[in-house]
């Protein structure tokens, strides 16, 4: 093995012992004495996921020369914390029944238990931020933001307003703002030049933008095995990617989108237009933006890795 690939995979390793530690600050943060507490918290944790938010972090500290994995992995675990925890509450909202693969928390404990166990992560998230002061400004932007998002979206549906705009807003809000935190958490912890800091934002919010609405067009055409959860629910519910990107062909005035129609009838119809390609090429846009933000990084392993990341995100089937 030449000396390039063992440097190679020597950064690799780097990477992984950096999860393996965002994983265990994780399950050491939601340990508890209540067991419904933690056996439930343990049981979305376990089921995986993506981890895509951490990642995100990680390697935006990395490629900016940070080395302490002890440092960088709590505010990670935050962070995935605070998107376990908003699924863990979306699965109530959504009566979803199925989360990474298997049952969700309200599925198994019911709709109450499962609220508290979206709030213990919340709390969870807190505890792990503590030390890192004004770090916490910007995880807590997100977490506004996400909530804003959530209302934003739950207020579209109920009213029967649900355009391109008002959707583009909603994934800005309850996705794109976490990525953005995660990518600016990382710099600073690295101590990165405001360039370096405005950079990784910016890539971390298109890059979520991106991946909400790859994920709102998985929930159309994936079925539930390959996707990991229950689908459908977006578009049964008159919202997410094909709805709002369809508004102007099939609502009436005002942007009003028609959401007592049969599920089935809505699938059909959006399926036969141009939504998908279109909602995709968008994606795909927003990734290449993302790329260009990392041109002001270093060249590193690390920088690569951002830019596979990026590329995951439109090229994943799940």
């Amino acid at each position: 093995m030449t000396a390039w690939a063992v440097d190679q995979a020597s950064l690799g390793e780097l990477v992984d012992a950096g999860l393996t530690s965002i994983e265990e600050a994780m399950y050491q943060a939601t340990s508890s004495e209540v067991e419904v507490l933690r056996d439930a918290s343990r049981h979305i944790l376990s089921a995986g996921g993506k981890r895509i938010r951490p990642r995100l972090l990680l390697l935006s500290y990395l490629a900016l020369g940070g080395n302490d994995l002890e440092r960088v992995a709590k505010p990670a675990a935050a962070v995935e914390l605070m998107h376990t925890a908003s699924v863990v509450h979306d699965d109530i909202n959504d009566h979803g029944i199925v989360r990474r693969g298997r049952p969700s928390v309200n599925s198994i404990w019911g709709r109450t238990f499962a609220l508290l166990t979206g709030d213990f992560l919340f709390t969870a998230v807190y505890e792990l931020m503590a030390p890192y002061q004004h770090l916490n400004v910007d995880l807590a932007r997100a977490a506004t933001a996400l909530v804003e998002g959530e209302t934003l979206q739950a207020s579209a549906v109920k009213d029967k307003i649900f355009t391109r705009d008002i959707y583009m807003r909603i994934i800005a809000l309850k996705t794109a703002a976490l990525f953005r935190a995660a990518g600016t958490i990382g710099a600073k912890l690295a101590n990165g030049s405001s360039d370096a800091v405005a950079a990784l934002s910016s890539f971390g919010f298109n890059l979520g933008m991106a991946f909400q609405i790859v994920d709102d067009i998985l929930d159309l055409v994936a079925d539930e095995s390959t996707l990991g959860k229950s689908t459908g629910i977006d578009l049964e519910q008159g919202r997410g990617v094909a709805v709002a990107l369809n508004d102007a062909g099939n609502s009436s005035s005002n942007g009003r989108h028609d959401i007592a129609d049969p599920m089935d009838q809505i699938k059909r119809r959006l399926l036969e237009g141009n939504t998908i390609a279109e909602a995709r090429e968008q994606a795909e846009l927003l990734v290449q933006d993302a790329i260009v933000q990392l041109s002001v990084i270093p060249n590193s392993h690390y920088k690569e890795e951002l830019v596979g990341l990026a590329n995951l995100v439109i090229e994943r089937d799940y």
